[in-house]
């Protein structure tokens, strides 16, 4: 955290502009800037880019993955930030290709040698708040996703701690009501790991 601002870098990834995974990401960034943080947003799906290509420059000549799309500014973003806040619903049981797109690109945060335990070229300690949300109401039901990307998050990006906000049974064609104790989550999240 620099000049006590506290930054946050939000990612949606649901291709509808107001979608229940937003309006929980929402929650946490209103709540987030009232303590003073700095919020960022990218809504995934206004941008163009593409997925990662596989060309291992980011292990060979690069520090930083060489596409030179929208993509290059949020993964930028995303090292500067304390808090990183990702929100999506469950496609096709897994995460929309918006997301695994944004994914893959990670890899080229990890150096060349991160299978011997090298660090992730991001700075250590940041908070994951990971935000999902699924229309089927059986919480058994895409269980895996969350612990799936959380730890691969972790060892790409070297999170410190990962907070997840699961909204089951939250779906339809947008926003739709998302129940009060989830977006409540939502605010006593943002409540404990943003400090003003």
């Amino acid at each position: 955290m620099r000049d006590n601002i506290m930054k946050i870098c939000c990612l949606i990834g649901s291709p509808r502009l107001n979608s229940n995974s937003a309006a929980i990401a929402n929650r946490f960034n209103e709540t987030a800037a009232s303590l003073g943080a700095k919020i960022e947003t990218f809504v995934l799906n206004d941008l163009t880019y593409r997925g990662c290509q596989g060309c291992m420059a980011c292990k060979t000549t690069s520090e930083k993955c060489v596409l030179e799309d929208d993509l290059a500014k949020v993964l930028e973003s995303l090292k500067g930030a304390d808090i990183v806040v990702m929100a999506m619903p469950v496609y096709c049981s897994d995460v929309p290709g918006q997301v695994k797109c944004f994914i893959d690109r990670t890899y080229s945060y990890m150096p060349a040698g991160y299978l011997s335990g090298s660090p992730s070229r991001v700075p250590a300690g940041k908070k994951l708040v990971f935000i999902i949300t699924q229309g089927a109401p059986v919480d058994e039901l895409f269980a895996d996703i969350p612990k799936k990307y959380q730890d691969f998050l972790k060892r790409s990006m070297a999170f410190g701690e990962s907070h997840l906000i699961r909204g089951v049974g939250v779906g339809g064609g947008g926003a739709v009501g998302v129940p009060d104790p989830i977006l409540k989550k939502a605010e006593e999240v943002a409540r404990a790991i943003v400090k003003s």
